[in-house]
């Protein structure tokens, strides 16, 4: 702790305790020392960090349980903005991301849908729903569309892998996407999904895929938990 800093020491606390939540050293299910062993350790009052632990009660990373002291909950996901699937990001940062196949089935596209896969209206196009967990925990309701033809995955397929990985393996060449987020309220339907109340805060992002050619391979819209899952971004200033 730096005594010195203006930052306040609780909220030093709070954030090199959120630091090993995010970073996996305190994992799910992890007890934290009690606020007295920790003031102890630390060096500070125990309403410091009483305070501190607040903090993280309040942010959802952990909970307080009678006789069973402070436990992780969960661990924020942070996903870089990059070409990749959420199940190829899960994966590489120890998320064991699992899926459950809602919609599997080829559709008529309707013209907005046509539109955006720039196919006719009378072509027909691959509809999928699913909703992605980390750790067992729902974080995301995704949703897309692919021309027809490009892959055929059973239901179980899907739920072992992600979508850009199929398309890869299937010789597809994803080169560059377009993509906005932004957010939303939850629907009930959407709320029921993702173990959220009615009216929780949604983040939303569209993202329709091109491969070398310039086709569109694939366009997605995806909703996810504002309280489990957030978006980071790198800028740079000129050189």
């Amino acid at each position: 702790m730096d005594h010195r800093s203006p930052v306040p020491l609780y909220y030093q606390v709070a954030s090199q305790i959120e630091e090993a939540i995010d970073s996996g050293a305190l994992p799910v299910g992890a007890r934290l020392d009690n606020e007295v062993d920790l003031a102890a350790q630390l060096g500070l009052s125990r309403p410091t960090v009483r305070q501190a632990i607040g903090s993280l009660v309040d942010k959802g990373l952990v909970v307080r349980k009678r006789g069973a002291g402070t436990q992780v909950v969960f661990n924020r996901v942070k996903r870089s903005l990059e070409l990749s699937s959420l199940f190829d990001d899960l994966s590489r940062i120890d998320q064991q991301p699992t899926t459950k196949v809602l919609v599997n089935e080829i559709i008529t596209p309707s013209p907005e849908i046509a539109h955006i896969l720039g196919i006719s209206e009378q072509d027909k196009a691959l509809h999928l729903q699913r909703v992605r967990s980390a750790r067992g925990e729902p974080i995301a309701r995704m949703q897309n569309y692919l021309p027809a033809g490009l892959i055929e995955p059973d239901d179980d397929l899907l739920e072992e892998r992600g979508l850009y990985q199929l398309l890869r393996a299937a010789g597809v060449q994803l080169h560059a996407a377009h993509q906005t987020i932004g957010a939303r309220v939850a629907t009930e339907t959407e709320a029921e999904l993702l173990d959220e109340p009615a009216g929780a805060a949604l983040l939303t992002m569209e993202r329709t895929t091109y491969d070398q050619s310039g086709k569109v391979v694939e366009y997605g819209s995806h909703v996810y938990r504002a309280s489990r899952y957030s978006f980071d971004l790198s800028l740079r200033g000129d050189t």
